[in-house]
């Protein structure tokens, strides 16, 4: 289950979804803004704010609903990793989470017995500050998951997208190699 950032459903969303196709994984891309994309951050922070976070996280849910059975794989970049934390989080059957350029919080009893994640992120990242990044890791292995954090020096904080200003092509071909090994183990 592979969630979009606060830009929406574009097409960086729908490729890397093709990408992880054509490795042998099953992809599902939920469009949490049903159908709305945004030029800016702010753009989509703004839209976020007015739908509403519950509103959004229950668009994520009735999204995965039908495939959580299964025991799925939790993917999101930047606010949707956010997403996929908090899905993979409150559920059982979650066989891993894959987060791309963002985090989310923990409760204090959040529980992940074990269950692998894997955190690309760049360095440094406006929206992910070293400080946060130490007390997300602190909490997600205090919770029993299986952690482990990449960080791409020098890369924008969506440097996975093409069609962005942040893009850094070495550092994506480089995520995408870790990520796909990191499924393959799942």
């Amino acid at each position: 289950m592979l969630f979009h950032s606060t830009y929406g459903l574009r097409p960086a969303v729908h490729a890397a979804a093709d990408r992880l196709r054509a490795a042998g994984h099953q992809v599902q891309v939920p469009d949490l803004f049903e159908g709305r994309t945004f030029a800016t951050v702010e753009e989509g922070m703004a839209h976020q704010d007015e739908v509403g976070r519950d509103e959004l996280l229950k668009r994520a849910v009735l999204a995965v609903a039908p495939y959580s059975d299964q025991g799925l794989v939790y993917a999101g970049f930047s606010y949707g990793g956010s997403v996929a934390q908090h899905l993979a989080l409150a559920d059982d059957k979650a066989r891993g989470l894959l987060l791309l350029h963002g985090t989310a919080d923990l409760d204090e009893d959040a529980s992940a017995d074990e269950l692998p994640v894997q955190l690309h992120v760049a360095d440094p990242d406006p929206f992910e500050p070293h400080d946060w990044l130490t007390a997300w890791y602190l909490r997600m292995r205090r919770a029993g998951a299986d952690v482990e954090v990449h960080t791409y020096p020098g890369a924008g904080h969506l440097f996975t997208d093409p069609d962005l200003d942040d893009y850094d092509a070495e550092a994506a071909e480089e995520t995408w190699k870790v990520a796909l090994g990191f499924l393959d183990s799942l």
